[in-house]
C-alpha cells in the first residue's frame, strides 16, 4: 500500500506520468499550483499556495510526485493520500499538508474529467443550489473608521451579505487601551455602515493573550459579530473553551491544522463553535469530508478558510456542496487583478455574494501557461505583525 501499485487495472483516467508545478505573481502574494498529467492525455490541477513558502511547496510537490505519484491511478485517492502522508513520513506541518492537499484536488479533477462530471458529484453531490461566500481583503488601506466604513459599504453594494476583517493592526499579545479602543471603533463603524443584517466576522489571527482576548469578547459583543476568529494562539488551545463560555457569539478557528490528526485536540477540547479547514491546507477533498463529519458529531458548523486564488475558491465550492453542516465560504477573489482569472481559466465567479453550481467536468479549470509566463512570482514577503500590514505592503 505504501508503494505505487501498477499491477491493478487502471481506471478511466489512466496512470500519472508527469507532475508539474507553476507559480503566479500578484500584488498580494504568489500563488502556486500542481498539474498532473496521465497517459490518457488528461490533466488535473490543484492549488499548493503557501502564504510565505510557495517555492518550498513546489519543490516538495515535485519530489513527492516522483516518490509517490508516477504510475499511480488517480482514482486511488485514499491509497495515494496515505502513501504521501505515511510513506513520506509527514508528521503534520504546513508545507507537507499543502502539498498533499493540492495533489488531492488534482486527483479529483482528473477523476471528474475522466468521468465527464463535476467533482462535487464524486464527493456527496449537492445539498444546496448555490454557495454563500463572504468577502475578505476589502479593507486594505488606512485604519480609520470612516475608511473602513466606506469600503464596507462598497463591498456590500457589490452583493456580499457577509464581511470579514482584522481591525487590530500590528497588535500582538496585548493591546494598550487606546489601541483596543481604536480597533473596536473600526468594528463599530463597519457595523453602523452596513446595518444589522450583514454578517460581520472579526479576525484575530491567533495573536492575543488570554486577558486581552477576554477584553475583546466583552467589547465586541454590542456589534454582534457572526464569529470571533482565532482570538488566541493555538499553543493555548486548551484556553479556547473559556472564551466560548464567556462570548455571546461563536468562536471559530482551525485553518492552521493540516489533517484530521491535528484536529483531534480541537475537537477534544471543544475549542470552537465553527471549524475552518482550508481545502488547500487540511488535506484536500479526501480529508475535508472527514473533518466536517467529525465537526458534525460535536455540533459544530464548517466555514472553510480560503485565503488562496480563485482555483481554491472553485474547488472549495465543489467540496462544500456535499457538506450538510456547511455555513459559509471565505473568498479574497475581489482583491485580485483580472489576469489572475485569465491564468486559472474557468474559475467560478462570485455573483451577489454567492457562487452557483458548477457544471463543467472536474473542477472546470485550466491553467494558462502564457499568463503565468507574463506574471512570474515576486518572492516578496509581507508581515501581518508589522505596522501597516493591512495595506498589503511587502518587502
Amino acid at each position: 500500500m505504501l508503494t505505487v501499485n501498477t499491477t491493478r487495472p487502471a481506471g478511466p483516467a489512466g496512470r500519472i506520468t508527469r507532475v508539474e508545478t507553476l507559480m503566479l505573481g500578484t500584488a498580494w502574494r504568489d500563488f502556486a499550483y500542481v498539474r498532473l498529467h496521465t497517459d490518457e492525455g488528461l490533466t488535473g490541477v490543484g492549488e499548493i499556495t503557501h502564504p510565505y513558502r510557495p517555492r518550498e511547496t513546489c519543490a516538495l510537490t515535485e519530489a513527492m510526485g516522483h516518490r509517490h505519484l508516477i504510475g499511480a491511478d488517480p482514482f486511488d485517492t485514499e491509497e495515494i493520500w496515505l502513501r504521501m502522508y505515511q510513506g513520506d513520513f509527514l508528521r503534520g506541518g504546513d508545507v507537507g499538508g499543502i502539498v498533499v492537499s493540492g495533489v488531492d484536488q488534482a486527483l479529483h479533477d482528473l477523476m471528474g474529467k475522466a468521468l465527464g462530471v463535476p467533482v462535487y458529484r464524486l464527493t456527496g453531490g449537492a445539498t444546496r443550489d448555490r454557495v454563500r461566500v463572504y468577502a475578505n481583503g476589502w479593507y486594505t488601506g488606512e485604519r480609520e473608521p470612516e475608511i473602513f466604513a466606506a469600503k464596507a459599504k462598497e463591498t456590500v453594494a457589490r452583493g456580499y451579505t457577509a464581511l470579514k476583517f482584522d481591525p487590530f493592526g500590528a497588535g500582538l499579545h496585548h493591546l494598550e487601551k487606546a489601541e483596543l479602543r481604536r480597533s473596536v471603533d473600526l468594528v463599530a463603524a463597519v457595523r453602523e455602515a452596513v446595518g444589522p443584517d450583514v454578517d460581520l466576522f472579526v479576525e484575530g489571527h491567533a495573536r492575543f493573550g488570554t486577558g486581552t482576548a477576554r477584553q475583546l469578547v466583552d467589547a465586541l459583543a454590542p456589534y454582534e459579530p457572526g464569529w470571533f476568529e482565532e482570538p488566541l494562539p493555538w499553543t493555548l488551545i486548551e484556553r479556547y473553551a473559556e472564551l466560548r463560555e464567556r462570548a455571546p457569539f461563536p468562536i471559530s478557528g482551525g485553518e492552521h491544522f493540516h489533517n484530521r490528526h491535528e484536529y483531534k485536540q480541537l475537537f477534544a477540547t471543544r475549542a470552537v463553535d465553527i471549524v475552518q479547514p482550508d481545502l488547500s491546507m487540511a488535506g484536500g477533498f479526501t480529508e475535508l469530508r472527514k473533518i466536517a463529519a467529525e465537526a458534525d458529531t460535536h455540533g459544530m458548523t464548517v466555514a472553510p478558510h480560503n485565503s488562496n486564488s480563485p482555483l481554491c475558491t472553485t474547488a472549495s465550492v465543489h467540496a462544500v456542496l456535499g457538506i450538510t453542516n456547511f455555513q459559509i465560504l471565505e473568498t479574497f477573489d475581489g482583491l485580485l487583478e483580472p489576469y489572475v482569472f485569465d491564468a486559472v481559466k474557468g474559475a467560478l465567479p462570485v455573483v451577489d455574494g454567492h457562487i452557483e453550481l458548477p457544471t463543467a467536468p472536474g473542477l472546470g479549470i485550466e491553467l494558462v501557461d502564457e499568463v503565468f509566463e507574463e506574471h512570474p512570482p515576486s518572492h516578496r514577503f509581507w508581515n501581518m505583525f508589522a505596522e501597516g500590514w493591512e495595506k498589503r505592503n511587502r518587502t
